[in-house]
């Protein structure tokens, strides 16, 4: 028998409905795999054995039945972030130590509805807090890509590192993730995997654990655009226990792979060629939009003339936020708690003892900027700048541009530990300077894998739409996945 895990979710659906092998051959297939390369990659806190091969049973006797659902048996790594009930749920902080939800995020509920199998839950920055999945209270996530004759580990970008590690190393079909400022995105550029970010409110943010709630927002790391329209299919619908969440059809994503480009007006944003940019990112680019222009698309050149002040706009307003969501982190209900004197010292220790670097960073930036005095200097003006921002998308797509082409990360993925970066956060921060904007106009963004740097690691494209047009990113982006090809790492581990 052919290796499992080497099949897309459109092949492994397609096999299981014609029963050449069962969801439990397939869970059990993906165990293993974990079994063996976790130790090294650390792209897992907790494996669920037992429940995946208890779902996988449930969804042979479905299929068996001629009732799967249309991920039935398909085995996926869930996000930490997501609540998954009765197990380890914990967003990666020491905080939340022990937290075994007794509710299901939504998302993951609508996974399980149409028979998807939970493998365990992924690892990821602290409370989504990170561009490296070097921030979680279980340790960074390895990339399982690596440089030509380099044995150096590279980081998978974050915070969705575990969700990219895992799907790269095909230690899942898919996995869930989350995006705030290029969660999704930067990890999938950084692991030649696919991640879009649908458009703020497509996917339900309940049972979801909060970083900044006015930019969160879920969706898939696949191997593939048409593994990531069936993903992104299933985990989108509109949820009474969210009112950020939209009452708007879910289209058939997968119907718009491979859908003709021609006609379509895409954009170049001059304001994405930033200074110092790497020339093979420049090429890459360059080729991205060959390729679409082969295809029959129209390029045209277009501004964004408030891009250059996203990035600390993001950084103002996201810390606000978390400074914010993260205050009901206390050591009074759940998880961690380390006692004091009085509730105010409890207080204290806790939130010192449970909250790592990075996240109290955050917080302090957050409830600084957010205090009498600076509210207005700092919150309010970035608030407007991100109604600057959005007006900014709105002129171009009222222009008749369909999308926009930009490279996704500034670079391929760097060291683990990189020195130059851990001393200096804001450089850290700069990792996301083509990501954030799509958050702060709550617009859809997808990253796909367009070639190798010159060290042979991966390097992706992202494609910016109009609000809830994800149909026009995944035919988009499956031009370019058909030209540029499909991309797995050597194995080392």
């Amino acid at each position: 028998m052919t290796d499992l895990t080497a099949l897309t979710i459109a092949e492994a659906r397609a096999a299981l409905s014609k029963k050449d092998f069962s969801a439990v051959e397939l869970t059990d297939a993906y165990l293993d795999a974990i079994d063996a390369a976790n130790p090294v990659l650390n792209a897992y806190v907790t494996v669920t054995h037992d429940k995946a091969r208890e779902m996988a049973k449930a969804s042979d006797g479905r299929l068996s039945a001629g009732q799967g659902g249309v991920l039935e048996g398909i085995p996926l790594g869930i996000k930490d972030l997501f609540a998954t009930e009765g197990v380890h749920t914990q967003a990666c902080s020491h905080i939340l130590d022990k937290f075994e939800p007794r509710y299901e995020s939504t998302v993951t509920a609508n996974l399980w509805a149409d028979g998807a199998v939970m493998l365990g839950k992924l690892n990821m920055d602290e409370f989504a807090m990170g561009s490296s999945n070097e921030t979680s209270y279980y340790g960074a996530v390895v990339n399982p890509w690596r440089r030509k004759g380099s044995n150096l580990d590279l980081v998978p970008g974050g915070s969705s590192g575990g969700s990219a590690a895992a799907t790269a190393a095909r230690l899942c079909a898919g996995a869930t993730a989350t995006d705030t400022g290029g969660s999704i995105r930067q990890p999938a550029a950084f692991t030649g995997t696919v991640g879009i970010k649908p458009t703020y409110g497509r996917c339900s943010r309940w049972g979801t654990v909060a970083f900044a709630s006015s930019l969160d927002q879920a969706g898939p790391i696949a191997r593939d655009v048409r593994d990531a329209a069936i993903l992104l299919k299933s985990m989108a619908s509109v949820d009474p226990k969210d009112t950020t969440s939209v009452d708007r059809e879910v289209p058939d994503y997968e119907a718009a792979v491979g859908r003709s480009v021609k006609g379509l007006r895409i954009g170049i944003p001059r304001e994405y060629r930033v200074d110092g940019m790497p020339a093979e990112i420049e090429e890459v680019w360059a080729k991205g939009i060959a390729w679409l222009r082969e295809a029959g698309a129209e390029i045209v050149d277009v501004s964004l003339p408030h891009t250059k002040y996203a990035l600390p706009a993001y950084y103002i307003v996201a810390p606000a936020e978390a400074s914010s969501n993260l205050a009901r982190y206390d050591g009074v209900r759940y998880g961690l708690r380390v006692p004091g004197r009085d509730i105010a010292e409890m207080y204290e220790k806790t939130r010192a003892a449970g909250f790592g670097r990075e996240v109290k960073r955050r917080i302090m930036i957050g409830t600084y900027v957010l205090s009498a005095g600076y509210y207005d200097a700092y919150y309010i003006r970035a608030q407007k700048v991100r109604t600057l921002i959005k007006r900014d998308f709105e002129a171009v797509f009222a222009d008749g541009v369909d999308a926009l082409l930009t490279p996704a990360t500034p670079s391929a993925a760097f060291g683990i530990a990189d020195e130059d970066l851990a001393s200096d956060p804001v450089k850290m921060y700069l990792n996301d300077i083509f990501t954030v904007t799509v958050n702060m106009a709550g617009l859809p963004g997808i990253a796909v894998p367009a070639g190798l740097s010159g060290e042979g690691t991966p390097l992706g494209l992202q494609l910016i739409g109009r609000p809830f047009d994800e149909e026009t990113l995944f035919a988009t982006a499956s031009v370019i996945e058909e030209a540029a090809g499909r991309f797995s790492p050597d194995r080392w581990w």
